[in-house]
C-alpha cells in the first residue's frame, strides 16, 4: 500500500478489499466475514488490529464501518439490513482495483460540507473520535454496561445466556489458575447426542489474540467437546483462524458485537419498545 494522499482518510484503505470481497461473495457478505476478509486482503497486522479507541472499540474494525459509510454515500453498497453487507447493481459492476474512490470521498465531503452552512468545505472527518454505529445507541449503551459489570458478576451474566440459549448444567467454576476455563455446561442436540461444552469469559475491551485461544484449547483437551470463548471485546483475524484450525478441537467464538446480539434476540436484560409511522393518506379525507 502506498502513502495516503493528505486529506485522503485512512479509512478509505477499506474501500477496494469491501468491493473485492462482496463481489467474490455473490454480492453480499455477513459484517464479520466482509471486514475479517478485508484486513486479509491488506495484511494488517495484528499489532494494529488490537489498537482501541477511546471509547473502547476496535481501531481497525471501526475504520471498516467508516468506509461502509462512505460505500453507501456513494451508491456502491446498499443500506441493507443489520448484520449483513451487499452490492448495490453500481457496486457489482465497478472494477475496485482501477475505481477512484479518492474522488469519491472528496464528493461526500463536498456535498456533506455543501449541505451545512458555514462549515468550511472538505472538512475532514475524525474516525478516532466518532464512532460509526449503524444500530441503535442502546447497543453501545448496553455493551458498556456489561463491560463494568464486576468479573464474577459476567461470568454469572453468561451463564445465564448459555442456559437461555438451550444449555443445561451450566456451572460457573469460579476456579482460579484453571487454564482460564471459567466454566462447563452441557449442550443437548437431541436425545441420543450431547456435547460437554467448556466456557471462557473475557470482559475488556480489547481483541484476543491467538496464544489466548490456544491456551484455552490447552486446558480443555481430553475435558470436553467443544469450547466457547465469550468477550465484550473483538477477536483479531489470527486468533479467529486459529479457532477454526484443522486437526484440533474448534472453538466458538463470540465477540461484543454478537453477544449484543443474542441479548436482541432472546429478549434478556431489554425492554422491546414499538413505534408506529403515520398513515397520512388516512387523514387526507378529514382535511377536506
Amino acid at each position: 500500500m502506498g502513502r495516503r494522499k493528505k486529506g485522503f482518510q485512512e479509512f478509505t484503505r477499506f474501500c477496494a478489499p469491501i468491493i473485492t470481497v462482496l463481489q467474490s461473495l455473490g454480492g453480499s457478505g455477513t459484517t464479520s466475514e466482509v471486514i475479517d476478509r478485508s484486513i486479509e486482503i491488506l495484511r494488517i497486522p495484528e499489532s494494529e488490529q488490537e489498537v482501541e479507541l477511546k471509547s473502547g472499540g476496535s481501531r481497525v474494525r471501526n475504520q471498516a464501518a467508516w468506509a461502509r459509510l462512505y460505500l453507501v454515500k456513494g451508491g456502491l453498497l446498499s443500506s441493507s439490513k443489520r448484520g449483513v453487507w451487499s452490492l448495490t447493481e453500481k457496486g457489482q459492476k465497478i472494477d475496485p482495483d482501477n475505481f477512484d474512490f479518492e474522488q469519491l470521498f472528496k464528493k461526500i465531503q463536498r456535498d456533506h460540507s455543501a449541505a451545512k452552512k458555514g462549515e468550511a468545505e472538505n472538512t475532514p472527518v475524525d474516525e478516532d473520535e466518532v464512532t460509526i454505529d449503524e444500530h441503535e445507541d442502546y447497543r453501545s449503551q448496553l455493551l458498556n454496561f456489561i463491560k463494568n459489570l464486576t468479573p464474577a458478576g459476567f461470568e454469572r451474566l453468561c451463564q445465564r445466556l448459555l442456559r437461555e440459549s438451550g444449555f443445561q448444567r451450566v456451572t460457573v467454576t469460579g476456579k482460579s489458575g484453571d487454564g482460564g476455563i471459567d466454566g462447563i455446561g452441557i449442550l443437548q442436540v437431541n436425545p441420543f447426542v450431547s456435547f460437554n461444552v467448556l466456557f471462557q469469559c473475557k470482559r475488556y475491551q480489547g481483541s484476543v489474540t491467538p496464544s489466548n485461544v490456544r491456551d484455552f484449547r490447552g486446558a480443555m483437551m481430553g475435558r470436553a467437546d467443544k469450547g466457547i470463548i465469550i468477550t465484550t471485546g473483538t477477536f483479531t483475524v489470527e486468533a479467529i483462524k486459529e479457532a477454526r484450525r484443522d486437526g484440533v478441537p474448534p472453538i466458538e467464538l463470540v465477540a461484543g458485537d454478537d453477544l449484543i446480539r443474542l441479548f436482541e434476540e432472546l429478549e434478556l436484560g431489554l425492554i422491546p419498545r414499538t413505534t408506529y409511522d403515520i398513515n397520512e393518506s388516512f387523514f387526507q379525507e378529514y382535511m377536506e
